[in-house]
């Protein structure tokens, strides 16, 4: 009986920790049977579960908590981000073309060039080998000059002018495929043409340069 009163007394102690709403009679003290002590043993495992219970449905909504904190945190810091700059598409460019296209020696003014404003194009374009028409000031191109040498050496200025002499009042021009050397007072001889300045590239089907249009 003695250990039957000692684990009543255990037991009353644990349900007054943990389950405060569950009361005991404190007359059942005094003279409790086994099936008295089963009982209380019953309803302590019931307290513990419940209070197993509470414990998990608490750890549960404190990780919801968490969770929404991170969400509102992370959300107000992509809030806070700047946002990227939007890129406008570019409107197509301008520009005005040659009509008709000139080609002179250095002493002509480079520019748009008109029926009554004969200037020398500096912004040639060749549609057979799509390269941008180099030019050279006071120079021509050295009789062996070839095609080969401009295929390979193209748009590389500085060795160009391995194939360059100097002469004032000249000007040389050359894309991938084709040379052309120009003079304001009397024409030079090339292997591509020669001319006297101003010259309309017209006279020049050989010579598929074109204007490739003059920023305004």
């Amino acid at each position: 009986m003695d250990d039957d009163e000692d684990l009543d007394e255990l037991l009353d102690e644990v349900e007054k920790k943990f389950c405060r709403n569950v009361s005991v009679a404190s007359s059942a003290r005094g003279g409790g049977t086994s099936e008295a002590g089963g009982a209380r043993r019953l309803s302590a495992t019931k307290s513990v579960a419940q209070r197993s219970s509470i414990t998990e449905d608490i750890d549960a909504l404190l990780e919801e908590l968490v969770e929404d904190e991170h969400g509102d945190f992370h959300q107000s810091k992509r809030e806070k981000l700047p946002k990227e700059p939007r890129v406008e598409p570019k409107p197509p460019s301008g520009g005005r073309k040659c009509c008709p296209v000139f080609v002179g020696g250095s002493s002509v003014t480079n520019g748009v060039g008109t029926a009554t404003s004969k200037r020398s194009c500096d912004r040639l374009r060749c549609i057979s080998c799509d390269f941008r028409v180099l030019m050279f000031d006071d120079c021509e191109w050295d009789s062996s000059c070839d095609y080969l040498f401009l295929r390979n050496n193209v748009p590389d200025r500085q060795k160009l002018r391995a194939k360059l002499k100097k002469r004032r009042g000249f000007r040389a021009y050359a894309c991938q495929c084709s040379w052309f050397s120009s003079s304001s007072s009397s024409s030079s001889s090339s292997s591509s043409s020669s001319s006297s300045e101003p010259t309309d590239l017209g006279v020049h089907p050989q010579l598929r340069w074109v204007c490739g249009k003059h920023q305004d």
